[in-house]
């Protein structure tokens, strides 16, 4: 009795934030169009006035920090600014989406979301090669779901995937609550040890029911193995004690007809793992997988609902630094999405499209609401309206691989091939790999920390690194230069990609005059000054 008041209090919940297909825009409407119906009518909604377009210097440098995680070169922004071409937005968004960059920013930007707490786990190098394999032959996410949670490390391509189960095999309670956070965008971590005290939609049996679909994966010689078998108990906070059964976030429940092995088959199964642990080989697998079954029932049905709202709203924070639904854990009935609409249409269409997360990308990205201004003359409307372009501060990489473009002289990467320039920044990308990880990954609430602060402001790595004046360096160019007016100008474009104002000019022309016979090192501190800068730092 209980167990159907809770299905049905858990289908009752799950209804309450999906709007009818009937009341949703067309699917065949492009998915730009259908983002900006969604936000400007609800901008109009709440009288609000949105901020105006981006500028063209702007728009560049945002777009390619989102997309392949630096900013552009000098020569990128001129030919951007100074084209003609109607179209050439969606050329370029195009462009860098087809470069081997994209690849290796989103590869870096899944492997940080599916290990948001920065501890190791399943960051030893084979999971981030695996999303970069998987993000450049634009695998179906579903496609990428399945071959996480079942991790095959029988096949060499897919090892690596297994980084993510393998990394919290040995704490069930954390696996079982990573795999909804990373896949589902629910936290069910609060219905451990009571039903959820907030939320009505998380009982102890979502967790359990969870938690059976994991607790039978071990580790076996280096590999991971599943039984076919096992059960959980639980003690509730009222009634007796209860065993768990397969359940999903919505309430569907797997029943079990295998029963429990005997003693002898026990013990064949020791000896199938023992051998295979010898031999240094993945266990057999069970007749009857448990992780088979929770990928099973989250690709099905409305049970579907969760897996494509979560990843269609992982998206939308990437790229709008806020989710539709905030935090991003916390997807369910009390918690409701600023565009509800907007939200239940993406997941339709990116369901409907197999999953396609480079068709999702694009059309976020070519929405006008992406494309807004984060500067705004007035009090800011409300943020969750997205009127108005939200920061983003900048993660290690951005930071590290930006500076060394930003210090390198901009004639290295003028006249080269598309496939030399890609190489010379994928090789400014890996120079800057030791100074990411002194880095902190932003959060939603982002503040720079006391490391951050003192390695920018008193460490000597910044001017090592990234400061230097010899050949092929900005500083180096600079040192060539007689005009002070020159070098301010030049320092300004090269590190903020814009045209320097007439107060920079004036404020870098005065501080480097009064320090005749010391240019070089004048023009090194402007510099410094330039890339420690909250221009710098934040995607705007």
């Amino acid at each position: 009795m209980r167990l159907r008041l809770l299905l049905t209090a858990a289908i009752c919940t799950l209804a309450a934030n999906i709007v009818s297909a009937d009341d949703l825009a067309p699917a065949s409407k492009p998915i730009p169009q259908v983002i900006d119906q969604y936000i400007d009518a609800a901008i109009a909604e709440a009288g609000a006035t949105p901020a105006g377009q981006a500028d063209d210097a702007t728009l560049i440098r945002r777009l390619t920090l989102d997309l392949v995680g630096r900013i552009p070169t000098t020569t990128e922004v001129d030919e951007y600014v100074k084209s003609k071409d109607s179209d050439k937005r969606t050329k370029l968004v195009d462009r860098l989406i087809a470069s081997p960059g994209f690849a290796r920013h989103q590869a870096a930007l899944f492997e940080a979301m599916f290990n948001p707490d920065g501890n190791g786990r399943g960051s030893s190098g084979g999971f981030r090669q695996y999303m970069t394999d998987a993000v450049r032959e634009n695998k179906p996410w579903d496609k990428i779901f399945r071959e996480v949670v079942l991790a095959d490390e029988t096949d060499a391509k897919l090892k690596g995937a297994a980084e993510f189960i393998k990394g919290r095999v040995n704490d069930a309670d954390k696996l079982t609550n990573d795999v909804s956070v990373a896949f589902f965008g629910v936290n069910v971590s609060c219905a451990q040890c009571h039903n959820h005290p907030l939320v009505m939609d998380w009982t102890q049996d979502h967790f359990y029911g969870m938690k059976m679909f994991l607790a039978r994966t071990f580790e076996n010689g280096g590999f991971l193995g599943e039984r076919g078998y096992g059960t959980i108990k639980y003690k509730p906070t009222k009634g007796a004690e209860r065993t768990a059964k397969m359940m999903f976030l919505t309430g569907t429940v797997i029943e079990e007809s295998s029963k429990e092995p005997t003693p002898a088959e026990m013990k064949q199964e020791k000896e199938a793992l023992d051998k295979a642990k010898t031999a240094k080989t993945a266990p057999p697998a069970p007749k009857f997988s448990a992780r088979g079954k929770l990928v099973e029932v989250a690709l099905k049905d409305a049970n579907a609902d969760f897996f494509a709202k979560n990843i269609v709203n992982r998206m939308w924070h990437r790229y709008f630094a806020a989710g539709l639904v905030n935090p991003l854990d916390q997807m369910h009935s009390e918690n409701r999405p600023t565009h509800p609409e907007l939200l239940s249409w993406l997941a339709r269409d990116v369901a409907a499209n197999g999953y396609d997360l480079k068709r999702l990308t694009r059309g976020l990205v070519l929405s006008k609401a992406y494309s807004r201004s984060s500067k705004y003359e007035s009090s800011l409307p409300d943020s969750k309206l997205f009127a108005v372009a939200k920061l983003k501060p900048m993660t290690p990489n951005q930071l590290a691989t930006s500076l060394k473009i930003a210090a390198t002289d901009p004639a290295s990467f003028e006249g080269k091939k598309p496939e030399e320039l890609e190489k010379l920044l994928e090789q400014a990308e890996n120079a800057g790999r030791g100074f990411a990880s002194l880095i902190s990954q932003p959060t939603d609430n982002f503040q720079i920390g006391v490391g951050e602060a003192l390695l920018f402001s008193n460490g000597d790595r910044i001017m090592r690194e990234f400061l230097t004046d010899g050949g092929g360096s900005a500083l180096g160019r600079v040192k060539l230069m007689k005009e002070p007016k020159e070098a301010a100008e030049f320092l300004v474009k090269t590190a903020y990609g814009r045209p320097a104002t007439a107060e920079e000019v004036k404020a870098i022309t005065a501080y480097v005059e009064k320090r005749q016979g010391r240019e070089a090192e004048a023009y090194r501190q402007v510099m410094w000054a330039l890339v420690t800068s909250p221009e710098f730092r934040f995607s705007y």
